[in-house]
């Protein structure tokens, strides 16, 4: 036998999962039946590669998906989401991250604008469990979106908010929403047409520069390699904008050139490199007589 071929056992086992979750997919459609689909069917994101066409291709079940989406809305203003209403609504989000990470359904997800229906949730600032859990699994959509590298996904992200709502939760967010916000923001700046959006405008540059700089200063005080990997990354992204290069000569945060996190970058060879590179970049030379405010981009207030 062959090393592709699979025993029938193996075939019987695939057929009966293939079954059941069809029967998943199905009963998402049922009001009644729908909330033990989705955590089945949510625990089968890993294991069933073509979940993501079964669910985008099955009748009624996006509608299904939204409408569990769009019955949370009360709940978030005035905040009264419960653990029992954030964990089913971040099930069906799982299944639209599913989708969302899929090349056969990605492209029709973004035509959809689903992405928009996620952002309300974004927009909350409560610190409770619920909505901290809500917020985190709806940024996992989004950084779905971005992980894939696609000049598609960055082209509709830019056409929407995302850039100020990862911004204010990377100023006030729990450490991990932090993280996959900051991520989301270091994806869209290392494609050329989202460094080039962020710093068309002195508006949107220092939104971004100011953000990144408070985060510096609370990394200082409360260290996360993690977290500062991204933060690193993004600003050696903008000192590729010869504009945005000369900004961050003025406003680059102290504790990035003082070895501030010499012992946090120890072990993190990557972010240790980025950051070399980065003050190198600051450190060249700028043009003769060139002032930050004669490029675009006025020095930031420290």
């Amino acid at each position: 036998m062959s090393a592709v071929q699979q025993s029938p056992a193996a075939n019987l086992q695939m057929a009966s999962q293939t079954e059941k979750v069809l029967q998943w997919i199905n009963e998402l459609s049922n009001p009644e039946t729908r909330e033990t689909a989705l955590l089945e069917l949510s625990k089968k994101r890993e294991t069933v590669s073509d979940l993501a066409p079964m669910l985008w291709h099955s009748f009624g079940t996006t509608a299904a998906l939204l409408q569990e989406i769009i019955n949370i809305y009360p709940s978030i203003n005035p905040a009264t989401l419960t653990a029992h209403q954030s964990n089913r609504v971040c099930n069906a989000l799982a299944l639209l991250q599913c989708v969302a990470s899929h090349p056969e359904t990605r492209s029709a997800f973004l035509s959809a604008h689903i992405p928009l229906f996620l952002y309300p949730f974004l927009h909350t600032t409560s610190k409770t469990r619920p909505f901290e859990y809500l917020r985190l699994t709806s940024l996992g959509v989004i950084g779905a979106l971005v992980k894939t590298d696609e000049q598609e996904v960055i082209t509709f992200l830019l056409t929407t908010e995302i850039i100020p709502l990862c911004l204010r939760i990377m100023e006030a967010g729990s450490e991990l929403s932090k993280t996959v916000a900051t991520f989301i923001l270091q994806k869209i700046l290392l494609d050329d047409s989202g460094l080039s959006y962020i710093c068309h405008t002195y508006d949107r540059f220092s939104h971004v520069a100011i953000i990144l700089g408070k985060m510096v200063i609370s990394l200082s005080k409360e260290p996360s390699a993690r977290l500062l990997k991204h933060v690193v990354r993004c600003y050696l992204r903008l000192s590729d904008n010869p504009r945005a290069r000369e900004a961050l000569r003025q406003c680059l945060p102290d504790q990035l050139r003082d070895g501030t996190f010499s012992v946090c970058l120890q072990e993190d060879k990557s972010t240790k490199h980025w950051l070399s590179m980065l003050l190198k970049n600051l450190d060249t030379a700028p043009v003769p007589g060139a002032d930050p405010r004669q490029v675009g981009i006025p020095p930031l207030a420290s």
